[in-house]
């Protein structure tokens, strides 16, 4: 066997334990999973906010930065209005919208930020997975994300929970 074929056996085989690790919620160990007990009738949340009255999900997805920003911008407006301690607000990126969760996010540094007030940052694990089949490993998120199955899922189950939707 000839070093190219070696190399690329090597590459595949890694991809594959890497994906397989994935789906196991083990490649992000830095990261919070839902992987493992996702339930789409009981949204669970990495946040303690019992007295939230209000509830949020925007979505991202989109590789913009500028609608990152902005949607930052909203959840922030939204967390001054009401209150930490009285709205949940959770940002879930999906698709080429996970690009701000990216450890090299241009937005990492609000990201942490607006986690330390309470906004949550969901993560598509499906995607996760769709780019790790391009670049040959598992995407590395900000530590602030939490990783769920399926983006468009996730917010599904959190309009059922009562969910004010918005997509800027």
């Amino acid at each position: 066997m000839n070093t190219h074929n070696w190399t690329r056996m090597l590459r595949h085989a890694l991809l594959a334990l890497s994906l397989a690790l994935g789906g196991l919620g083990l490649a992000q160990a830095a990261n919070p999973s839902m992987l493992k007990d996702f339930n789409f009738d009981k949204p669970t949340f990495i946040h303690d906010l019992p007295f939230a009255q209000y509830k949020l999900v925007l979505q991202i997805d989109d590789d913009n930065p500028a609608l990152w920003n902005l949607a930052l911008n909203n959840a922030q407006n939204v967390l001054d209005y009401f209150g930490q301690e009285k709205v949940r607000i959770i940002i879930v990126a999906f698709g080429p919208g996970l690009k701000m969760f990216l450890k090299d996010s241009p937005v990492g540094d609000r990201i942490a930020a607006q986690n330390a007030e309470g906004i949550e940052f969901d993560a598509c694990h499906n995607t996760m997975e769709a780019m790790a089949k391009k670049i040959g490993h598992m995407p590395v998120l900000v530590p602030e994300a939490v990783i769920v199955p399926a983006g468009v899922v996730r917010i599904m189950q959190l309009e059922k929970a009562g969910f004010a939707y918005i997509r800027p």
